[in-house]
């Protein structure tokens, strides 16, 4: 492992792997509670291992996030009532869409990570500030076909974005499925999890025949993401809608700063 490190970082391994793990750990509990742990760990794996090719770097994210996401997952169901009838296509539509996203992953650049993620934030984020009393109740807006069709869509559309970028997913999914389905934020968040598991799932599918996982790396940063995830998962649980929409906007604020500073060489 200390092996891999040196050969795509020119830092100590130590500090890289401590760097590495403290990242999985605090995107393993973001993430859990309104998504987006990526927007940490896959820039830390961007910072610290700037000589790896970003298929490396998205394949390893998605192993160490897979154990995070299985982990608030099962938490979530057994603390929230999660309808299965709407599991069950979100999840199958995102572990599709993810599946193609992640057979385009390799033919984007790098420079362009930044800029997409940046656009999407900034419209999660006007959107939760402009609409305070969204995700406070379950309000369906939709019932039968229609209801797991708009479910399905939603799966698709971000399956197909995590598997071609990924940071950001676990938000994304929690706020179409607070906007568009109607669900309250505690309710979206265990759903948005197990579409999550199958769009890391459906990454690896396509990411390990082509040999790009860093195993013992990504195996570490997983086991810390899996820590991660399962305190989360139970302070939403404990805390609330209104806890998780504002760790949702603090997160969405947060990056959307870290992001534009990037650009602009502000850092």
């Amino acid at each position: 492992m200390f092996e891999t490190l040196s050969a795509v970082s020119t830092l100590d391994p130590w500090l890289v792997l401590t760097g590495l793990l403290v990242a999985a750990l605090c995107a393993g509990w973001v993430d859990a509670v309104v998504g987006g742990g990526g927007l940490i760990q896959l820039p830390t794996l961007l910072l610290l291992l700037p000589g790896a090719t970003p298929v490396h770097l998205l394949a390893t994210n998605k192993l160490a996030s897979v154990c995070g996401t299985s982990t608030s997952a099962l938490t979530y169901a057994r603390r929230v009532r999660v309808d299965p009838r709407t599991a069950l296509p979100l999840a199958l539509a995102a572990f599709v869409g993810s599946m193609g996203g992640a057979g385009l992953a390799s033919h984007i650049a790098k420079e362009a990570f930044t800029p997409i993620i940046l656009v999407v934030l900034v419209v999660v984020g006007a959107w939760t500030v402009l609409r305070p009393n969204m995700g406070r109740t379950s309000q369906m807006r939709y019932t039968g076909k229609r209801h797991l069709g708009a479910a399905a869509l939603i799966g698709a559309t971000i399956g197909a974005y995590d598997g071609a970028l990924g940071p950001g997913t676990g938000s994304f999914l929690v706020v179409g499925l607070v906007a568009i389905c109607g669900y309250a934020f505690v309710q979206a968040s265990g759903l948005a999890k197990i579409a999550n598991v199958a769009t890391n799932l459906a990454a690896l599918v396509v990411f390990i025949p082509q040999g790009a996982v860093m195993w013992r790396i990504g195996l570490l940063m997983g086991a810390a993401n899996l820590v991660g995830g399962y305190l989360g998962a139970r302070t939403a649980v404990s805390r609330g809608h209104g806890f998780v929409r504002a760790v949702l906007i603090v997160v969405v604020t947060a990056f959307i700063i870290r992001l534009s500073g990037d650009m602009l060489g502000w850092w």
